[in-house]
């Protein structure tokens, strides 16, 4: 298998980006040895998940669901190209509560004003994280 992944696992994995809203199934079909097959196509959606312990029991089992596979998703698109394919930055920084959610606001509003610019252009992903650094 491509992913090097056992079945099981990839279908756990593809059951979670499916309920994220990053991959939807498309129409059945047979293999090449006379099984079915489900395609999956990308959505391009592109999600936000923030810190909140708002919501009912399943709804926040469902946001730990999407971070999860948003997380995954990441690590297995890096993983299949390669470091030497990925520009990173790693920065730590001094924040004030204030600052912080400015920064946060500023940053997601960059990201989407470049999401929108043009739609024929070269898909690139995008992940950012910002946490405790201790």
């Amino acid at each position: 298998m491509r992913l090097g992944k056992d079945p099981a696992t990839t279908l756990h994995h593809i059951r979670k980006l499916v309920a994220a809203g990053f991959l939807t199934a498309q129409r059945a079909r047979r293999g090449a040895r006379g099984a079915r097959e489900i395609p999956y196509r990308a959505t391009m959606a592109s999600r936000h998940i923030g810190v909140g312990t708002d919501g009912t029991p399943a709804e926040r089992l469902a946001e730990l669901s999407a971070r999860e596979a948003i997380l995954a998703a990441y690590l297995g698109e890096v993983a299949d190209l390669g470091l030497t394919e990925v520009d990173q930055v790693r920065l730590a920084l001094s924040l004030r509560r204030q600052d912080r959610e400015e920064f946060h606001t500023r940053l997601t509003a960059l990201v989407e004003e470049f999401r929108e610019r043009d739609p024929d252009g070269d898909r690139l992903g995008v992940y950012v994280a910002l946490y405790p650094s201790g």
